[in-house]
């Protein structure tokens, strides 16, 4: 695994094929011992399957999981069933008017807000991508598989839910692994999309946990180390960014690092970012620090000569840049010292 970590740390080639398993393994999703792949795969995909049938379920369908099949006897002779669900026979849980915490279509119409989210975030999934984008079969059936992780995930963190800018995160994950040359591994792409997704975002959550904001979790803590990376490694562009000129790194890094840079570059480019961010062995958190603090020094010259406004538009419309320089330039932060 540290060599594979040290190889893919440098960029997966686009035309192997084998990005979908190299992110699994890195993940933790496969286990490094090739022999596990089959039964673990089997466990997991089967339990993705369970998820979704207890928690997408609409209430409707509550009236036929209730219906008890009486057996009668028609003027034939002949044995027949009908449906009967008598009012007595429906708890108060399971009425569509309660308003009991425990009632079932309470909870429907509380989740029916975060779908909509959902549905309407889903939409807006790089819309320049045919895969996720537009009227085709592809796209719709791209699009519900986001849906359905997003609103499981959602329902099995009640503390978190779902968070604008989640599908940003998953929409890589998903495209790869349905594009994994395996038809197997395709055809399950949204069990394994969903499990790599938590894992990923087990590292990052508390980003999105609004009551840790001003914790030393909290995104803010997040921003501050940013910050304190700048200073320790060009203290002259930090001065001139948040003393001189006033520029928060709040109005800029807040999405760069929620997002895990994948608005600031085109596509492909993130899914090299990511082979980086996924191999660190101290997890991708302080890789995407270092990262971060490298596309400011690469433009550090623009940032010093610019003023508020210009810096501003600078840094939330990042210029094209060399991707491999780039993540050069963040792993030569890792061991050098500060200035």
């Amino acid at each position: 695994m540290g060599e594979l970590r040290r190889i893919a740390s440098q960029g997966i080639p686009d035309g192997a094929g084998i990005r979908s398993t190299v992110w699994k393994l890195l993940l933790g999703y496969l286990a490094p011992d090739r022999s596990l792949w089959s039964s673990e795969l089997a466990k997991k995909r089967s339990q993705y399957k369970h998820f979704k049938e207890d928690l997408l379920m609409n209430p409707s369908e509550i009236a036929r999981r209730l219906e008890k099949t009486t057996v009668l006897n028609n003027d034939n002779g002949k044995s027949e069933s009908r449906c009967v669900l008598s009012r007595s026979e429906i708890t108060h849980g399971e009425h569509p008017l309660s308003l009991g915490k425990s009632s079932v279509w309470n909870q429907f119409f509380q989740d029916s807000e975060i779908i909509e989210q959902i549905d309407r975030d889903v939409k807006r999934t790089h819309p320049d991508l045919h895969f996720f984008s537009g009227d085709s079969s592809l796209a719709k059936s791209n699009q519900e598989a986001l849906r359905n992780i997003l609103t499981v995930f959602a329902k099995l963190n009640p503390g978190i839910r779902y968070v604008q800018g989640m599908n940003e995160i998953l929409a890589p994950l998903f495209y790869i692994f349905k594009n994994d040359p395996d038809e197997e591994m395709a055809a399950c792409a949204e069990a394994d999309t969903f499990f790599c997704f938590v894992e990923l975002l087990s590292g990052f959550r508390d980003h999105f946990c609004q009551q840790l904001d001003n914790s030393v979790v909290g995104i803010r803590s997040t921003i501050t180390r940013l910050s304190q990376l700048l200073k320790e490694h060009d203290e002259e562009l930090w001065r001139h960014l948040e003393i001189t000129t006033k520029v928060n790194p709040q109005f800029y890094a807040f999405r760069w690092i929620t997002l895990l840079l994948t608005q600031e570059f085109n596509f492909a480019d993130s899914l090299h970012i990511w082979d980086t961010l996924l191999s660190d062995p101290e997890g991708p958190q302080e890789t995407l620090l270092r990262v971060c603090c490298a596309m400011l020094i690469l433009i550090r010259r623009r940032l010093l000569a610019g003023d508020f406004t210009s810096i501003l538009k600078l840094l939330q419309n990042y210029p094209p840049t060399n991707i491999s320089h780039m993540l050069y330039v963040a792993n030569k932060l890792r061991g050098q010292p500060s200035r």
